[in-house]
């Protein structure tokens, strides 16, 4: 089976424009992320909308494709990469261009959720350590089948636990964590990038609500390692200061 990866940077952000571009401990952001990518995937695009983004991942070496502007998602801008490189992957990872720390493990493990057949998409979890962040509506959460197949994603906290205080609730249950990095076989990739959005995406502002609604089967691997993403300049300070340590 083979995988690549697509990695979808925008130049344009509310919090933070020209993030991918941004640097950190003298390198690019996006160039972070490609060679932290590359560890496990012999084979990654950058898929950009920006000349200087496309321009700064050929010069460190990588491989970018220009997309248009208007995409409304990072998966239906990997549809459009996918289908002008003409890949022949079975399986397209997704890995947004402002992870600069994600980690092999990680990747290894979304891969891994498709030794199982049935998977057609497929992401991660990371169990949570603290009340506060379940309640975080930032941090999604996961509820999962007893075979690891998604059964939703919520920003509200799920599932409510009866009959325990609140503060209790995490030694009563294992509350999931969803990290964003995806993986979809090529024909489902093709399929979901068709769907309009659905009314239980539309409530959560949350884009894997609409392949679930639409009866599509999301496996979840679990992972204990920590995402830490760049949404900020803050965000970038903080992940300088992580490297020096």
């Amino acid at each position: 089976m083979k995988f690549i990866a697509v990695i979808p940077a925008r130049y344009s952000s509310s919090r933070f424009p020209g993030k991918p571009l941004a640097v950190l401990a003298g390198k690019p952001v996006i160039q972070r992320v490609y060679e932290q990518v590359t560890k496990v995937l012999s084979e990654a695009w950058v898929a950009t909308d920006d000349e200087r983004i496309y321009n700064t991942v050929l010069d460190f070496g990588g491989k970018a494709v220009m997309t248009r502007q208007d995409h409304k998602s990072g998966t239906d801008r990997i549809e459009e990469a996918v289908e002008k490189i003409k890949s022949d992957a079975d399986v397209i990872v997704n890995i947004q261009g402002d992870e600069p720390f994600i980690q092999p493990s990680q990747i290894e493990t979304v891969c891994k959720q498709f030794d199982n057949p049935s998977t057609q998409i497929a992401t991660i979890g990371k169990p949570f350590t603290s009340m506060e962040a379940v309640e975080n509506p930032n941090s999604p959460k996961i509820v999962t089948d007893v075979n690891g197949f998604a059964l939703y994603f919520s920003r509200s906290v799920i599932p409510y636990v009866r009959g325990v205080e609140e503060k209790e609730w995490l030694s009563h249950f294992p509350f999931l964590k969803h990290l964003g990095i995806y993986a979809y076989r090529r024909e489902v990739l093709r399929e979901i990038t068709r769907l309009p959005q659905s009314p239980l995406e539309k409530a959560e502002s949350l884009e894997q609500l609409r392949w679930l609604q639409n009866g599509f089967r999301i496996r979840v691997g679990i992972t204990n390692v920590e995402t830490v993403g760049i949404d900020t300049p803050d965000d970038l300070r903080r992940a300088e200061e992580f490297l020096k340590k």
